[in-house]
């Protein structure tokens, strides 16, 4: 998929002179990039991530190409995606999210895995031998979302002042780890959790529905492609069934919904570049450090907030990056 049909405006900013000059003999260097979502959804991080690779002297069109697969938060379309890119032998693969990830590092590991976003420690998952020497073909950004969680939890907590009964969402394509993290810190809160498992978009409603009659306070939505993929979809039905919620990225809450807490996805995309920069100069990916996102953001909608009955503590406020009113 060419990137002209989503990515508008961009052409002015890339049009202009690299600060570093990419001298590669004239080698046109191929990138294969699976998108979680669709192409309109992933707008910002894709700019950043050209944005990140322009800087450094990589223009598509010129020295770079781009493969695009977009899984419109369809899992199962990740192994056929990854199989196609080996086929067509790109010099590296930039993937998000713990299926994605897993998907190609059993496709090939000889091609370098560039990992933009992974909200889960991957030497726990397997995926890295360890953070300062991964090992193997897979670096790249990832946070351990322990650390994520219990924030969001206390969040949610200040927000919900009497919260004691909590729904953690989760998509069973992801890893059980996150709910550990989250269940345990709910557990030190003194919040009662328990998890709903959804497999499809036509489950979400039957979860929320099951979230209000066992007379949950808020609802946790745990990190997932497809759940991001249908984001829309989750935040109306949170105001359906008046239950706040929290989401892991800010454009939840730019769509409606209450509040979010986590890294910004596209600054992790724009500094993914560097490890595509790095491997197409002959860094091997097993040697580069996996790195942590730097920027994380609490976003807040006042206008959801006053919608649902709730007075977010002027203490809360005070802590976000950006309120929405």
């Amino acid at each position: 998929m060419n990137r002209r049909g989503f990515v508008t405006g961009l052409g002015a900013v890339l049009a202009a002179p690299p600060a570093v000059s990419a001298q590669q003999g004239g080698k046109v260097w191929r990138i294969g990039f699976i998108g979680n979502s669709n192409p309109k959804t992933w707008a910002p991080s894709v700019e950043a991530f050209l944005q990140g690779l322009h800087d450094l002297g990589w223009n598509e069109g010129q020295n770079l190409r781009i493969e695009y697969r977009w899984a419109e938060g369809n899992v199962d379309r990740f192994p056929t995606f990854a199989a196609e890119l080996v086929r067509l032998n790109v010099d590296v693969i930039v993937a998000a999210g713990i299926p994605a990830l897993r998907a190609i590092q059993q496709a090939t590991s000889t091609i370098p895995i560039v990992s933009a976003v992974l909200l889960v420690d991957p030497v726990s998952l397997g995926l890295v031998a360890n953070l300062a020497r991964p090992g193997g073909n897979v670096t790249g950004l990832a946070s351990q979302y322990e650390e994520i969680v219990t924030k969001q939890v206390q969040f949610l907590r200040e927000a919900v002042p009497k919260l004691s009964r909590l729904v953690l969402l989760r998509h069973s394509s992801m890893d059980t780890v996150t709910d550990r993290a989250a269940l345990a810190t709910a557990d030190k809160l003194g919040v009662k959790a328990q998890i709903f498992e959804v497999s499809e978009v036509v489950e979400f409603e039957g979860a929320f529905r099951r979230a209000r009659d066992d007379r949950a306070e808020a609802v946790l939505v745990l990190p997932s492609p497809s759940f991001n993929a249908h984001r829309r979809a989750l935040v109306g039905l949170a105001a359906k069934y008046r239950l706040p919620a929290l989401y892991e990225f800010k454009e939840y809450v730019q769509d409606g919904g209450l509040i979010s807490y986590g890294p910004n996805i596209p600054d992790m995309y724009r500094r993914a570049a560097s490890y595509v920069d790095r491997i197409f100069k002959g860094a091997k990916p097993g040697d580069l450090p996996i790195e942590r996102p730097t920027k994380f953001e609490l976003v807040i909608n006042l206008k959801t907030a006053k919608a649902l009955g709730l007075t977010i503590p002027p203490s809360l406020l005070l802590r976000a990056d950006q309120v929405i009113e």
